[in-house]
């Protein structure tokens, strides 16, 4: 999994300004000591910036200013930071962090501004904090003993493995049928996160080809919509 993260406009900082001899008369340059700690220098004067909580300065090119995410780039001997800004389920306000459930290995958050979105990791793969991505989890130096799944209200969990097609190839997002309801069906989104589906009204879910289809082309559903009108039930997801 390619790093879904990469500021290229960092923000001012409110840092107390330090005596920093700029290299050039103009370009950014690292501070010495913090990695988040950068400078702008302009007819050689130099003006200290801050990147956003999470991120630290990439100072690989003088000539751009930009903050990344602690993964992307070698701090060397900078390893102090600012003081933290945290929110539940974010460390810092930015960047990339395991998932506080120690189980699910699997997931992980995405915070932006504080903001945390929790992501999936494809199957077979755990997050593994010190890069930032999805590996194989024999490749990451976490232990997880029973992964925790996300249940529906209704009890379903996606299975384990992979779920091949008709054309003989993994699903990305594969779907499976409701257990009563032929009109309705779930879908695995990366083949671990739950989803419920239902079909437009007048088709049914057809388990072979993984699509909403007609109900005379299902076994078990022919006369689902039997004395039902078909414009009662409109559904906008389709499998």
């Amino acid at each position: 999994m390619r790093s879904l993260l990469y500021f290229t406009v960092a923000v001012c900082g409110l840092v107390s300004a330090q005596d920093f001899d700029c290299p050039e008369k103009s370009g950014f340059y690292a501070d010495p000591y913090q990695c988040d700690l950068y400078y702008k220098c302009s007819k050689g004067e130099a003006e200290s910036r801050l990147c956003p909580d999470g991120l630290v300065f990439n100072d690989e090119n003088p000539k751009k200013e930009l903050c990344d995410i602690p993964s992307n780039v070698d701090c060397g001997d900078r390893k102090e930071l600012q003081e933290p800004k945290p929110t539940k389920g974010c460390p810092r306000q930015n960047g990339y962090f395991k998932h506080p459930d120690p189980q699910a290995c699997d997931k992980f958050y995405y915070c932006s501004d504080g903001v945390p979105n929790e992501l999936p990791c494809p199957p077979g793969l755990y997050f593994d904090e010190e890069s930032s991505n999805c590996d194989w989890k024999e490749s990451v130096q976490r232990t997880c003993d029973k992964i925790t799944k996300d249940v529906l209200d209704d009890g379903f969990t996606c299975p384990d493995g992979e779920t091949v097609g008709p054309n003989g190839r993994a699903l990305p997002h594969p779907t499976f049928p409701h257990p009563e309801d032929c009109q309705k069906f779930y879908i695995c989104r990366n083949g671990v996160q739950p989803q419920k589906g239902s079909c437009p009204s007048g088709k049914v879910y057809n388990e072979d080809t993984f699509m909403c289809d007609k109900p005379e082309n299902v076994p078990g559903c022919e006369n689902y919509y039997e004395g039902q009108s078909t414009d009662k039930n409109k559904n906008v997801k389709k499998a």
